[in-house]
């Protein structure tokens, strides 16, 4: 019986520093692709200058007035800064958020391989009286 107490113990570490720490790479890896795939940065990138949401700012037609066509110019233009900025504040956002993830990450691969220490120096902190 302890025997095999001592088998799955044995397997679950040889498993957390093998297979384990690829496992928990390549779902690290998912995470910050499902960010970009979220805010769909190479989108937002190649729309960048397009308008934003126009339905009525549409080409005048050459038998329109000055008035009209001058009209129609600054509505397009309105929508195109709008949607340049609205735009911009996403890949901003995007980019903050996948920085911020690539760091934290990196910080867990990090601490994969001490994390199943860290029991262990709880008892051990507790018994050399360290309180939080």
């Amino acid at each position: 019986m302890c025997y095999n107490r001592l088998m799955a113990i044995a397997e679950m570490i040889l498993w957390w520093y093998t297979s384990g720490w690829g496992v928990f790479i390549r779902k690290l890896g998912g995470f910050l692709s499902s960010v970009t795939d979220f805010f769909s940065m190479d989108s937002l990138v190649r729309t960048l200058f397009k308008p934003f949401r126009q339905i009525s700012a549409e080409a005048a037609s050459e038998h329109a007035s000055l008035d009209i066509r001058f009209h129609m110019f600054l509505d397009r233009l309105v929508s195109r800064i709008i949607g340049f900025f609205s735009r911009l504040i996403l890949l901003i956002t995007g980019t903050i958020l996948i920085i911020l993830g690539g760091v934290l990450s990196l910080i867990l691969i990090i601490l994969w391989p001490v994390l199943p220490l860290t029991p262990i120096a709880g008892v051990v902190l507790a018994a050399i009286g360290v309180v939080l």
